[in-house]
Parts: C-alpha cells; structure tokens; sequence
C-alpha cells in the first residue's frame, strides 16, 4: 500500500432531536438575582440561538434576498436542496459561530495525518486541514463546540495491521488505548461521553473499529464513508463521508462534460467483483446489452472517464461494504448516479434530495435496471442532469478550501448533529 500523506431520516430543518439528558435545554433563564454563566453554559447558548434562527428560516422557505444582502459568494437554490432557506441559514451560522478543538494527543504519522491520494483521500485531506488551522479550529477546548479525534485508520491498517491476520485488534485497542488517554488528560470526552466529539474515516474497517470503544460507537459522531446502516451507522448522529479516488492527489481535469445530447451510452459500469450486489449486477448485465454496458474490467483502448462521460447514467452498485468512489465520479462526470445498495445513506442526505438528481434501484430490482431507466422520461432526466452539475461544488475538492465545497460541506454535517445533541447543562 503506497501512503502518500500531505430512506429518509431528515427533517426539512436538518435538525433532530438528540438528547443525552432527561429534558431538553430550552435555553437560560435567570430567576431573581443574575448571575454568571459557564462557559458550556454559553456554547449551549450559542447553538440554541442557532437552532430558532435555522427553524425560523425553514418555516419561511421563500427565498427572500434581501436578507442575504452581505453574502456576494453563493446562495443555495432550487429543488436539489430539501430545504434551500435553512440549508443557507445554518451555513451562514455555522461560518459564524462554529468551533473545532482538534486533540494534540498522539504522534504522526497514525495520529494527525492520513494519505492525500487514492481512494482514502477524503481522510487525509480532512485531517490535514484541520490540522493547518485555518478554518473553525480553536485553540480553547473550553470554547469548543465539537471534539475532533486526528487518527487516521487508513494509516493505523498500514502500519498495525499483519497481512492475513483474522483480527483487527492491534487497531481497534489503538482507539480504545487513545480514547482513554485524551479521557484521562481533559475532562470533555467524561463530560458528555464523547457525544460531543467526532471521528473521520473512509477505511472500510472504521465503522468496527469504533466499535472497540462502546461510547465512541453509540454515542459520538462518527464520519464514515462506509455508511452503512446494517452495521450500525445511525444517520440521526453520525454523517456520510464521501469516498473519491485521487490518483493524483486533484481534481484537475474531473470536472464536467458533455451536454446530454452527446452522451451515446444509456448507462455505464466498470469495476471488480467486490461483494454479492457486484455478482447479481455481472450475472445479469455483464457485456449483455448494448443499452447497460456492465463491465468487470474495460478493454484497453477504453478510457474509463470517457465511459463516464459519455453515458447518461452510471451505476453506482455497493462493493464488499457500501462505500463507492463511482458516487462522487458520477457527479463530476456529469453523470447522473444510480445507487445500488439497500443500506447506503448519501453524503449530505440532511440538506441534498438526492431524488432530484439521482436514481435508487434496489438490490432486487438489478435485473429491472434498464425498465427503470427507460421509463424515465427525457424531461425528468434533463432535470436530472441539470441538478448533478449544481451539486457538483459541494463534492469538490479545493486547495484551499471554497465555501461550500466538500470541505465545507463536511464540516456542515458535522454542526447539524451537533447541533442535534442537547447536552445537560446544569442551572
């Protein structure tokens, strides 16, 4: 392994109620004498007053302009978005008031790290720009909203893991030894038993591994691209992270393609037997119809991006778990996904309605895959088409990051479950 470090859960909100305590916080009201609050006291503050501003903003979905004079960049609109209004809202806030204290805790390169290209490289990329600084990082762990733990699975499987061996547990006793280290140094993991802190991985071995430290498991946001709800991938706490293959550490080049006139193929396929969904695509479509061109490896004078690029749909079947770089190569191809997965929840699923711009087909429904995309009419699938080139800015990848881009947008799914959790604050 080369390392090169450098289904609906949402509401119209984007927000659901996560409670650790036995009332919700409302809010702080002094009775009689005023007195001085802590500072949990006041991050709490912070997110409440957010919370009515993005409910507020939800409930009056009419795009009012006026309102969003001071922001010359971008403004989210139209029908990819659940709720475009208080998707807005919640950003602006987010831009506003939102604080990451990264743990210093741990040596490089396991910790504080990751890889930049290959199909990881959403980890590392992430973990290495939290680690410069220059966007909602605080040095004040007192100040903090979130918790973000900088260990890189993908590294730690590199390094921990003996080829062959029937078990990870050089890896998982690695989070649970690191857990215990930052629980003994700082009183914040105790505090909310690590609800208020997150994880970020795009190993498939992730999600199992947290499962090694129960609370990180149950409690704490765990950023996965393998966002899997049959293993345990709660879409109400933890977020999609995507998996995008880097091959040369940018997406130069990725972007764009042609108008929907020019694309010849119906749709396109190309990739390893990884996993029963992959078998049940090949035994029925397999270079078996002109119309659905599956294949388990292209032929030579084939470019695979110009497979994408010349097709109008592009599955997107789950491999050994449900993580796919073809998701986010889809987008940038302007090719609209089709998602194959019984158990799959797409990145960013609380703000994007993915029916706008993609097609699911159930895992029983493979051998109806052609039916169900002819049925689809040519004014839905331009429509279609239309809504995977606006929702490409949010699965770039910039250097440095764009607001709004994948970056952004991580962090976005981050501060809506955090502002889910209603921690117990003492009055």
């Amino acid at each position: 392994m080369l390392l090169l470090v450098c289904k609906n859960y949402q509401r119209k909100d984007g927000l659901q109620k996560h409670d650790l305590s036995s009332a919700e916080t409302r809010g702080f009201v002094t009775t009689g004498l005023r007195r001085k609050y802590s500072k949990s006291e006041k991050v709490e503050a912070v997110l409440a007053k957010a919370r009515l501003s993005i409910r507020e903003a939800a409930r009056n979905n009419s795009f009012n302009s006026s309102n969003y004079e001071d922001d010359q960049d971008f403004v989210p609109q139209g029908p990819i978005y659940r709720n475009a209004n208080a998707f807005y809202r919640s950003y602006l806030e987010m831009e506003k008031s939102f604080k990451i204290y990264v743990y210093e805790e741990g040596e490089a390169p396991i910790f504080h790290n990751g890889p930049c290209r290959s199909i990881y490289s959403t980890e590392g990329r992430f973990i290495n720009e939290m680690e410069r600084g220059k966007h909602y990082r605080t040095n004040d762990p007192d100040e903090a909203h979130v918790y973000f733990m900088p260990f890189s699975v993908v590294v730690m499987v590199h390094y921990l893991y003996e080829p062959g061996a029937l078990d990870m547990n050089a890896i998982g006793n690695t989070l649970a030894d690191y857990v215990h280290t930052i629980s003994q140094r700082h009183p914040f993991w105790n505090r909310s038993l690590g609800a208020d802190h997150f994880m970020l991985s795009c190993h498939d071995w992730g999600p199992h591994s947290s499962s090694y430290v129960p609370h990180l498991f149950k409690n704490s946001i765990r950023v996965l691209c393998n966002a899997n709800t049959s293993e345990g991938f709660n879409p109400l706490k933890d977020a999609t992270l995507p998996e995008i293959n880097l091959k040369t550490g940018d997406i130069k080049g990725l972007l764009g393609g042609p108008p929907p006139s020019q694309r010849s193929n119906l749709a396109f396929f190309a990739g390893g037997p990884h996993g029963y969904i992959r078998h049940l695509l090949f035994d029925r479509w397999k270079e078996n119809d002109p119309d659905i061109q599956v294949y388990e490896k292209l032929p030579s004078n084939i470019s695979y991006e110009s497979m994408l690029k010349d097709s109008k749909f592009c599955l997107c079947p789950s491999g050994y778990e449900v993580a796919s770089p073809r998701v986010v190569e889809a987008i940038y191809a302007e090719c609209v996904p089709v998602l194959i997965s019984d158990s799959y929840v797409p990145p960013f699923s609380d703000v994007l309605d993915w029916k706008k711009f993609s097609v699911t087909v159930a895992v029983e429904d493979i051998p109806n895959i052609k039916k169900i995309l002819m049925g689809i009419s040519e004014a839905k699938y331009l429509e279609m088409q239309k809504g995977v080139k606006q929702v490409q800015r949010h699965f770039a990848i910039n250097g440095p990051p764009e607001r709004y881009d994948l970056f952004h947008m991580i962090i976005h799914s981050i501060w809506l479950r955090r502002l889910n959790l209603r921690l117990h604050t003492p009055v």
